[in-house]
């Protein structure tokens, strides 16, 4: 069984990563920084020393990196590759700042852009952090950096990360989605984890 490690899975379970980790052959670690939700491992991205060198086989994070600062972020690509093993995989989803923008620029940075579980959100919300949350005094919630597609590749390549591939949803998602390997692939093998992971 190949084992994957949910980074800042917050409540979440492997049921809510993608459809190629939501399968027996994937067993999950959920490592998290707020003790509150039960993460096997509490612990932030950019310190994942309580994880072995290469001892997982996929890695998946989900709207986390926009947490960290800018300076922060490459310290964290090199946790998520330090843990990886030689032909592991990481998968990445974050706000797409380009398509967030197009709506601030169209003067609706307050105008809700789609209805979440958490209710109505905004581009405000997309760029600095959900404000109900932040409110609520969870300020682990709150953006300190963002991405467009182009800047999220040349980020993971600068990083060390071997072979790269993403994508771009415009609404109702507004998000990105990146692979990426720790070792050199073929095209016809990161495609298939492309379709596999990708939504």
């Amino acid at each position: 069984m190949k084992t994957f490690l949910h980074v800042g899975c917050g409540p979440k379970r492997k049921d809510r990563t993608t459809r190629g980790f939501n399968t027996d052959a994937w067993a999950e670690i959920r490592l998290d920084i707020d003790p509150n939700v039960s993460p096997d491992i509490v612990g932030t991205m950019t310190d994942m020393s309580a994880v072995k060198d290469a001892s997982v086989d996929g890695v998946f994070s989900s709207h986390n990196i926009e947490h960290l600062y800018p300076h922060e972020v490459p310290l964290a690509l090199a946790e998520f590759k330090r843990v990886l093993k030689p032909g592991g995989f990481a998968m990445i989803t974050c706000p797409d700042l380009q398509s967030v923008c197009a709506l601030v620029a169209d003067d609706k940075l307050t105008e809700p852009a789609y209805t979440s579980p958490a209710g109505p959100i905004a581009p405000v919300d997309i760029l600095y952090g959900h404000r109900s949350a932040l409110a609520k005094g969870n300020l682990f919630m709150a953006h300190r950096c963002g991405f467009t597609l182009k800047v999220l590749m040349g980020t993971l390549r600068a990083a060390g990360f071997a072979s790269v591939a993403g994508k771009r949803r415009g609404h109702p998602h507004y998000d990105l989605w990146a692979i990426a390997a720790k070792s050199p692939m073929e095209e016809k093998a990161l495609q298939a984890l492309v379709e596999e992971h990708f939504p």
